[in-house]
């Protein structure tokens, strides 16, 4: 049995000290349920829909913690990029890059991101069939690169909702690739006439049970002390304190049905 993953962290790098924190936290909780961690922290947040919403406390800063973080406590991290530009530039930083699911089909994007040799989580988007992610993964792969994740985060359900179709994952799996779900993106409530985007974090933990029982190989969730106070996606992130519950009841599923 292939080993889980988790890829977690806050959905914004905020502050070195929150950062640090939730990585110590949740590194602590892997290695006793024998998980892999992936500390995930976006540097920049380039897809917001406000024009005043929180985009990040600079590149370079942010950039710098997600090394610092990676270095100190010996884990693997992540971050997303969303222009090819970025690639090169941040693959110095992280040990992996995430393609985020409204730009999983921007071939310069794909190659770029294969081209550094780093480990990729692509995530399918809202609007493709498991199916068609092939197409994206062979963009990847063109680059001799085979290191990529296929990540699971829901499909668009009108304007305001996303559905999980957990036959996804076994579809997906298919490709060949390992595949992951994002238990946090999955229950957000996208398009909100606010312009800030809602979610039903009490969810994570059925999309991660569900994940568990549909074989899936990694999970991600993204997770905050208090995520009422969190910069980005506060409605949709796990509060700290209750991730190592959802993580026990995961691994006894999966050891069940593996």
């Amino acid at each position: 049995m292939n080993k889980l993953f988790l890829i977690a962290g806050p959905c914004a790098i905020e502050d070195r000290d929150t950062a640090f924190f939730i990585a110590d936290k949740v590194k602590n909780i892997c290695e006793k349920l024998d998980i892999h961690y992936i500390f995930k922290g976006s540097y920049r947040k380039a897809n917001r829909t406000r024009m005043d919403s929180f985009t990040g406390i600079g590149d370079q800063i942010a950039l710098g913690i997600l090394k610092e973080i990676g270095d100190y406590f010996q884990v693997d991290t992540i971050t997303d990029i969303h222009e090819s530009y970025e690639a090169e530039k941040v693959s110095a930083y992280v040990t992996h890059l995430q393609i985020p699911a409204f730009l999983c089909r921007q071939t310069e994007l794909l190659l770029a991101a294969g081209n550094t040799g780093l480990p990729i989580n692509l995530k399918k988007g809202q609007f493709l069939s498991p199916e068609a992610m092939q197409f994206a993964l062979d963009k990847i792969y063109s680059t001799g690169n085979k290191q990529v994740f296929l990540c699971e985060r829901g499909s668009s359900f009108g304007y305001s909702d996303l559905i999980v179709d957990a036959t996804s994952l076994a579809r997906m799996k298919r490709l060949g690739a390992p595949v992951v779900m994002d238990c946090t993106h999955s229950v957000q409530k996208p398009n909100q006439s606010s312009g800030i985007t809602g979610g039903d974090a009490e969810m994570i933990e059925i999309m991660a049970l569900t994940a568990a029982v549909n074989r899936a190989d990694g999970l991600f969730i993204e997770t905050h002390p208090e995520p009422h106070k969190a910069q980005s996606d506060a409605q949709s992130m796990l509060q700290l304190d209750k991730l190592e519950a959802i993580l026990q009841k995961v691994v006894k599923v999966r050891n069940t049905v593996l």
